[in-house]
C-alpha cells in the first residue's frame, strides 16, 4: 500500500526505549514537541539534553511551534549538506522537511534516542514499504532500503557490524552496527588518512579517543556500489556511545547544549561558554581536558572545531561527561590562512597561543586561569615531542605532512 506522508503527523520520541515526548506536525508546516507528563514528573527522569533543563534546574517544558525544521535539539540529529541530500533521496524523502526525513532514520540516532511514527510499528513498515515501492518505480528495482546514518555530520558515513574475522559489513538496513564507516572526501586529499594520522597523535598526547582503523574500501561488504569507486581508504571508527553489548549510551553534541541550529555551529558562541557548561555540570578535570583537545587543534591546524565536534556522554543516563575526542582533522593543508571555528580567548587565529589569551578565555568562561597555560605548555611540548616518532605520518601525502609539522612547531615557539 502507498503510503500519504500528509496523514503522518506525530512522531513518537523515545529514550532508553521509553517514550518521554512526541513531536507533531502540524497545519503551515510547523513543528511542536511536548514531553509525556510522566516524563516531567519522574524526579529521576534521564536526561534528554541540558538544552532543557531550566535556570534553577528543572524541566523547561513551554515550547513553540516552530516552521518547516523539527526543533533544534532534533534537527541536530539529522545528516547535513551531501549526507543529508543521499538519504533524502534513498528514501524519496524532500531533505528540507526534516519530520519526515526523522521518521525515516530516527530508527539509529546518536546516543540513547530513537525516532519512530507515534501510530505504531505498522504504519512504520509501511513507510519502508512505501518507500522501497517509490525506488522501483523510480529506479526499477527494488528491494533496498534507505541506509541510515549513525552520527550526524557531512561526511558520507555509514554503521557498521565488526566480523568475527575482524571484517566490517553494513547492515542490510544500515542501522545497529557499532562502528562507524568514514568514506573518502570528493573535494579533499586523503581525509581518512588525515584523521587517522592526527588520532593517534592524539592519543599519544593523552587525549582519550576511539578505537579506530583505516580499512580498504572493497573490503567492506554492503556499501552501495558507488562507493567501491572511491580512491583511497575509509576510516572506521568505534562508535562511543555503544557499550560493548550494543546497549546505548545517550548523547548531545553542544550545538544541541545551546540550543541552535546546526547552520548556527559555527556562530552565536565562543569555546569559553563551552568550558563554562563543563566547568558547571562536569568539574574541573572536563576543563582540562577540554583545553588539552583545544590547544592541540590549535597545534595541529585544525580550523572545524565547531559546536557540534564537542559533546557530552550520559553513562548514568543523568550526568554528563565529556565524549572521547573525535573529528581531528589538520584542516590548514586544505584550506590554508583558515581561522578557528569558534573564537578562543578573543582570537580566531591558528598561527599562535599566548598567556593573555588564555586568560581571557579563563576570564569568559569564569573558570580559575592559573593550571590553564600549563596545561598549553605541557601540551605544545607532548604534541611536538610525538610528532617526531609518529610513524603514520608516513600514510600522508608529503606537502601534507610538511604543512602539518610546520603548524606544529611554529605554534609549539609560541607556547612556553
Amino acid at each position: 500500500m502507498k503510503f500519504d506522508p500528509k496523514k503522518l503527523n506525530a512522531l513518537s520520541v523515545q529514550l532508553h526505549g521509553r517514550q518521554i515526548g512526541i513531536i507533531t506536525h502540524l497545519a503551515g508546516d510547523r513543528q511542536l514537541f511536548a514531553f509525556e507528563q510522566d516524563y516531567i514528573d519522574d524526579q529521576h527522569r534521564p536526561t534528554l539534553s541540558l538544552s532543557f533543563k531550566g535556570s534553577t534546574g528543572g524541566l523547561v517544558t513551554n515550547f513553540r511551534p516552530v516552521g518547516r525544521l523539527v526543533p533544534a535539539f532534533f534537527s541536530n540529529l539529522l545528516p547535513e549538506g551531501h549526507l543529508r541530500e543521499y538519504l533524502a533521496e534513498r528514501a524519496n524523502v524532500n531533505p528540507g522537511r526534516e519530520f519526515f526525513l526523522l521518521a525515516v532514520l530516527g530508527a539509529d540516532l546518536p546516543g540513547a534516542l530513537a525516532v519512530a511514527p507515534l501510530e505504531g510499528q505498522a504504519q512504520r513498515s509501511e513507510l519502508h514499504d512505501n518507500v522501497d515501492e517509490q525506488r522501483e518505480d523510480d529506479h526499477g528495482h527494488g528491494g533496498e532500503k534507505p541506509l541510515r546514518f549513525s552520527l550526524a555530520g557531512v561526511q558520507l558515513k555509514f554503521s557498521a557490524v565488526m566480523e568475527s574475522s575482524g571484517g566490517l559489513t553494513v547492515p542490510v538496513d544500515g542501522m545497529g552496527g557499532s562502528w562507524i564507516v568514514k568514506l573518502p572526501s570528493a573535494l579533499y586529499r586523503a581525509v581518512p588518512e588525515n584523521e587517522f594520522t592526527m588520532l593517534e597523535l592524539a592519543r599519544r598526547v593523552g587525549i582519550s579517543v576511539p578505537e579506530n582503523k583505516l580499512v580498504n574500501i572493497p573490503s567492506i561488504k554492503g556499501l552501495p556500489q558507488q562507493a567501491h569507486t572511491m580512491q583511497g581508504k575509509a576510516l572506521a571508527v568505534k562508535r562511543f556511545d555503544r557499550l560493548p553489548n550494543g546497549a546505548p549510551i545517550h548523547m548531545e553534541d553542544f550545538a544541541q547544549v545551546f540550543g541552535r541550529y546546526p547552520n548556527h555551529k559555527y556562530k552565536y558562541h565562543s569555546y569559553a561558554n563551552i568550558a563554562a557548561v563543563l566547568w558547571a555540570e562536569s568539574g574541573e578535570d572536563a576543563v582540562s581536558e577540554f583545553v588539552r583537545r583545544l590547544v592541540f587543534s590549535v597545534l595541529i591546524g585544525n580550523a572545524d572545531m565547531h559546536l557540534k565536534n564537542w559533546s557530552l556522554l550520559y553513562p548514568d543516563r543523568r550526568t554528563p561527561v565529556l565524549s572521547p575526542g573525535y573529528d581531528f582533522v589538520a584542516t590548514l593543508p586544505y584550506i590554508p590562512n583558515d581561522t578557528l571555528g569558534l573564537s578562543f580567548g578573543g582570537s580566531r587565529s591558528l598561527s599562535e597561543i599566548k598567556p593573555d589569551q588564555m586568560r581571557r578565555f579563563a576570564d569568559a568562561a569564569r573558570i580559575p586561569a592559573s593550571p590553564l597555560w600549563q596545561i598549553a605548555v605541557e601540551t605544545a611540548e607532548r604534541t611536538a615531542e610525538s610528532w617526531k616518532t609518529l610513524e603514520q605520518a608516513d600514510l600522508l601525502p608529503k606537502e601534507m605532512r610538511a604543512s602539518i609539522e610546520k603548524q606544529i612547531l611554529a605554534v609549539a615557539a609560541t607556547v612556553k
